[in-house]
Protein backbone atom coordinates (compact mmCIF):
# COMPACT_ATOMS: atom_id res chain seq x y z
CA UNK A 1 0.00 0.00 0.00
CA UNK A 2 1.27 3.61 -1.07
CA UNK A 3 2.22 5.29 2.43
CA UNK A 4 0.81 8.27 2.88
CA UNK A 5 2.40 11.89 1.71
CA UNK A 6 4.56 13.31 4.33
CA UNK A 7 2.86 16.85 5.62
CA UNK A 8 5.94 18.47 5.01
CA UNK A 9 6.08 18.15 1.23
CA UNK A 10 1.96 18.97 1.10
CA UNK A 11 1.94 16.93 -2.40
CA UNK A 12 -0.35 13.67 -2.98
CA UNK A 13 3.01 12.13 -4.06
CA UNK A 14 5.33 10.08 -1.18
CA UNK A 15 8.33 11.70 -0.42
CA UNK A 16 10.46 9.09 -1.76
CA UNK A 17 8.76 9.96 -5.41
CA UNK A 18 9.48 13.61 -5.42
CA UNK A 19 12.95 13.17 -4.45
CA UNK A 20 13.75 10.50 -6.51
CA UNK A 21 12.54 12.78 -9.67
CA UNK A 22 14.57 15.50 -7.95
CA UNK A 23 17.20 13.15 -8.01
CA UNK A 24 16.93 11.98 -11.60
CA UNK A 25 16.94 15.87 -12.86
CA UNK A 26 20.20 16.73 -10.95
CA UNK A 27 22.15 13.82 -11.30
CA UNK A 28 21.84 12.55 -15.27
CA UNK A 29 21.14 14.76 -18.25
CA UNK A 30 17.69 13.60 -18.86
CA UNK A 31 14.65 15.89 -19.58
CA UNK A 32 11.41 16.53 -17.57
CA UNK A 33 9.82 14.03 -20.24
CA UNK A 34 12.44 11.35 -19.79
CA UNK A 35 11.80 11.23 -15.92
CA UNK A 36 8.22 11.40 -16.58
CA UNK A 37 8.79 7.80 -18.49
CA UNK A 38 10.92 6.56 -16.15
CA UNK A 39 8.26 7.41 -13.65
CA UNK A 40 5.46 5.88 -15.54
CA UNK A 41 7.54 2.18 -15.86
CA UNK A 42 7.51 2.09 -12.21
CA UNK A 43 3.85 2.91 -12.26
CA UNK A 44 4.00 6.34 -11.17
CA UNK A 45 1.92 8.61 -13.16
CA UNK A 46 2.78 12.55 -13.35
CA UNK A 47 3.06 14.71 -15.92
CA UNK A 48 6.66 16.47 -16.90
CA UNK A 49 5.14 20.04 -15.74
CA UNK A 50 4.51 18.40 -11.95
CA UNK A 51 8.15 17.19 -11.63
CA UNK A 52 9.69 20.53 -12.77
CA UNK A 53 7.34 22.48 -10.45
CA UNK A 54 9.26 19.77 -7.91
CA UNK A 55 12.67 20.38 -9.07
CA UNK A 56 12.00 24.08 -8.81
CA UNK A 57 10.61 23.85 -5.64
CA UNK A 58 12.93 21.32 -3.75
CA UNK A 59 15.64 21.25 -5.44
CA UNK A 60 17.47 24.27 -3.87
CA UNK A 61 16.50 23.28 0.22
CA UNK A 62 17.39 19.65 -1.11
CA UNK A 63 21.21 20.72 -2.34
CA UNK A 64 21.48 23.49 1.20
CA UNK A 65 20.60 20.27 3.37
CA UNK A 66 23.21 18.25 1.71
CA UNK A 67 25.77 21.28 1.62
CA UNK A 68 25.07 21.44 5.42
CA UNK A 69 26.23 18.04 5.85
CA UNK A 70 29.51 18.21 3.58
CA UNK A 71 32.97 18.50 5.55
CA UNK A 72 34.38 21.74 5.63
CA UNK A 73 35.69 22.62 2.23
CA UNK A 74 39.87 23.12 1.71
CA UNK A 75 41.41 26.38 2.07
CA UNK A 76 42.91 26.44 -1.44
CA UNK A 77 39.94 28.10 -3.82
CA UNK A 78 40.15 28.11 -7.24
CA UNK A 79 37.96 30.37 -9.18
CA UNK A 80 36.91 31.20 -12.83
CA UNK A 81 34.09 32.49 -15.08
CA UNK A 82 32.52 30.73 -17.74
CA UNK A 83 29.92 32.07 -20.61
CA UNK A 84 26.31 31.50 -21.50
CA UNK A 85 23.57 33.45 -23.43
CA UNK A 86 20.64 34.18 -21.61
CA UNK A 87 17.81 35.87 -23.37
CA UNK A 88 20.24 37.31 -26.00
CA UNK A 89 22.47 38.87 -23.58
CA UNK A 90 25.86 37.07 -22.61
CA UNK A 91 26.19 36.12 -19.17
CA UNK A 92 29.01 34.88 -16.38
CA UNK A 93 28.62 32.20 -14.19
CA UNK A 94 31.27 33.01 -11.59
CA UNK A 95 32.26 29.56 -9.74
CA UNK A 96 34.55 28.58 -6.87
CA UNK A 97 36.13 25.21 -6.25
CA UNK A 98 38.78 24.23 -3.90
CA UNK A 99 41.27 21.91 -4.16
CA UNK A 100 39.33 18.51 -4.01
CA UNK A 101 36.99 19.87 -6.68
CA UNK A 102 34.26 20.21 -4.25
CA UNK A 103 31.76 23.80 -5.59
CA UNK A 104 32.25 26.49 -3.23
CA UNK A 105 29.48 28.64 -5.14
CA UNK A 106 27.53 29.79 -8.23
CA UNK A 107 27.17 33.02 -9.40
CA UNK A 108 25.53 33.85 -12.53
CA UNK A 109 25.79 38.02 -13.31
CA UNK A 110 25.80 39.72 -16.45
CA UNK A 111 29.08 41.58 -16.28
CA UNK A 112 32.60 40.30 -14.54
CA UNK A 113 33.97 43.54 -13.90
CA UNK A 114 35.89 44.93 -10.24
CA UNK A 115 32.50 45.16 -8.86
CA UNK A 116 30.90 42.00 -10.35
CA UNK A 117 34.00 40.02 -8.72
CA UNK A 118 33.48 41.68 -5.37
CA UNK A 119 29.97 40.41 -5.09
CA UNK A 120 31.11 37.20 -5.64
CA UNK A 121 34.15 37.35 -2.86
CA UNK A 122 31.38 38.87 -0.62
CA UNK A 123 28.89 35.84 -1.81
CA UNK A 124 31.88 33.41 -0.68
CA UNK A 125 32.74 34.69 2.52
CA UNK A 126 29.04 34.93 3.86
CA UNK A 127 28.25 31.57 2.91
CA UNK A 128 31.49 29.28 3.91
CA UNK A 129 32.04 32.17 7.68
CA UNK A 130 35.87 31.10 7.09
CA UNK A 131 39.14 32.43 4.71
CA UNK A 132 41.14 30.47 2.48
CA UNK A 133 45.01 30.08 2.84
CA UNK A 134 45.59 30.44 -1.16
CA UNK A 135 43.29 31.96 -3.75
CA UNK A 136 43.90 30.83 -7.69
CA UNK A 137 42.91 32.64 -10.83
CA UNK A 138 43.28 33.40 -14.22
CA UNK A 139 44.79 36.36 -15.41
CA UNK A 140 41.54 38.91 -15.40
CA UNK A 141 42.43 42.01 -13.55
CA UNK A 142 38.75 42.22 -11.54
CA UNK A 143 39.83 39.37 -9.72
CA UNK A 144 42.94 41.54 -8.19
CA UNK A 145 40.78 44.26 -7.35
CA UNK A 146 38.49 41.95 -4.98
CA UNK A 147 41.22 40.71 -3.32
CA UNK A 148 43.36 43.55 -2.43
CA UNK A 149 39.53 45.47 -1.22
CA UNK A 150 38.41 41.89 0.56
CA UNK A 151 41.36 39.25 1.02
CA UNK A 152 44.49 41.66 0.96
CA UNK A 153 45.97 39.06 3.50
CA UNK A 154 45.83 35.86 1.28
CA UNK A 155 47.85 34.64 -1.58
CA UNK A 156 46.54 35.14 -4.60
CA UNK A 157 47.95 33.05 -7.31
CA UNK A 158 47.24 34.15 -11.37
CA UNK A 159 47.76 31.95 -14.02
CA UNK A 160 45.87 30.39 -16.85
CA UNK A 161 47.79 26.71 -16.15
CA UNK A 162 47.14 26.63 -12.44
CA UNK A 163 43.01 27.19 -12.60
CA UNK A 164 42.00 23.64 -14.52
CA UNK A 165 40.40 22.62 -11.65
CA UNK A 166 37.78 25.79 -12.14
CA UNK A 167 37.74 25.23 -15.71
CA UNK A 168 36.94 21.91 -15.18
CA UNK A 169 33.82 22.25 -13.26
CA UNK A 170 32.12 23.66 -15.46
CA UNK A 171 31.93 20.83 -18.00
CA UNK A 172 28.43 19.20 -16.04
CA UNK A 173 26.68 22.30 -16.42
CA UNK A 174 27.71 22.62 -20.40
CA UNK A 175 26.43 19.40 -20.86
CA UNK A 176 23.04 20.22 -18.96
CA UNK A 177 22.94 23.76 -21.15
CA UNK A 178 22.91 22.08 -23.76
CA UNK A 179 20.32 19.85 -23.02
CA UNK A 180 17.87 22.35 -21.58
CA UNK A 181 18.95 24.23 -25.04
CA UNK A 182 19.78 26.67 -22.60
CA UNK A 183 18.81 28.74 -19.62
CA UNK A 184 15.36 30.99 -19.79
CA UNK A 185 16.69 33.84 -17.59
CA UNK A 186 19.33 34.73 -15.20
CA UNK A 187 17.09 34.03 -12.29
CA UNK A 188 16.21 30.51 -13.80
CA UNK A 189 20.15 29.90 -14.44
CA UNK A 190 21.06 30.38 -10.54
CA UNK A 191 18.31 28.22 -9.43
CA UNK A 192 18.93 25.70 -11.23
CA UNK A 193 23.05 25.71 -10.92
CA UNK A 194 22.13 26.57 -7.16
CA UNK A 195 21.00 23.32 -6.52
CA UNK A 196 22.51 21.31 -9.75
CA UNK A 197 26.40 21.98 -8.70
CA UNK A 198 25.82 20.79 -5.21
CA UNK A 199 23.63 17.73 -5.68
CA UNK A 200 25.48 16.50 -8.89
CA UNK A 201 28.55 16.62 -6.70
CA UNK A 202 27.17 15.23 -4.30
CA UNK A 203 27.08 11.92 -6.03
CA UNK A 204 30.21 12.73 -7.90
CA UNK A 205 33.16 11.66 -6.10
CA UNK A 206 36.33 12.56 -7.70
CA UNK A 207 36.74 8.48 -8.62
CA UNK A 208 39.71 8.47 -10.74
CA UNK A 209 41.63 8.74 -7.03
CA UNK A 210 40.45 6.50 -5.35
CA UNK A 211 40.12 2.71 -5.18
CA UNK A 212 37.02 0.92 -5.62
CA UNK A 213 36.08 -0.01 -2.09
CA UNK A 214 36.79 3.82 -1.09
CA UNK A 215 34.93 4.84 -3.95
CA UNK A 216 31.56 2.27 -2.73
CA UNK A 217 31.62 3.57 0.45
CA UNK A 218 31.90 7.48 -0.54
CA UNK A 219 28.63 6.29 -2.84
CA UNK A 220 26.89 4.26 0.11
CA UNK A 221 27.00 7.59 2.25
CA UNK A 222 25.89 9.47 -0.46
CA UNK A 223 22.48 7.40 -0.95
CA UNK A 224 22.35 7.34 2.87
CA UNK A 225 22.74 11.11 3.55
CA UNK A 226 20.43 11.81 0.33
CA UNK A 227 17.53 9.68 1.88
CA UNK A 228 17.91 10.73 5.12
CA UNK A 229 17.35 14.62 3.94
CA UNK A 230 14.58 14.41 1.75
CA UNK A 231 12.84 12.05 3.03
CA UNK A 232 13.40 11.37 6.60
CA UNK A 233 10.09 10.16 6.95
CA UNK A 234 10.29 6.43 5.31
CA UNK A 235 13.83 6.16 6.27
CA UNK A 236 13.58 4.63 9.70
Amino acid sequence: MKPSPDPDYRHRFPAEVISYAVWLYHVFSVSLRDIELLLAERGVTVSYATVRRWCQKFGESFAHAIRRRQPRPGDKWHMDEGFSRIESVQHYLWRAVDQDGVVLDILVQPRRDARAAKRFFKKLLKGLQYVPRVIVTDKLKSYSAAHRGLLPQVEHRQSRYLNNRAENSHWPTRRRERQMQRFKSPAHAQHFLSAHAFINGHFHPRRHLMAATGYRAIRSEAFDVWRQETCVRYVA
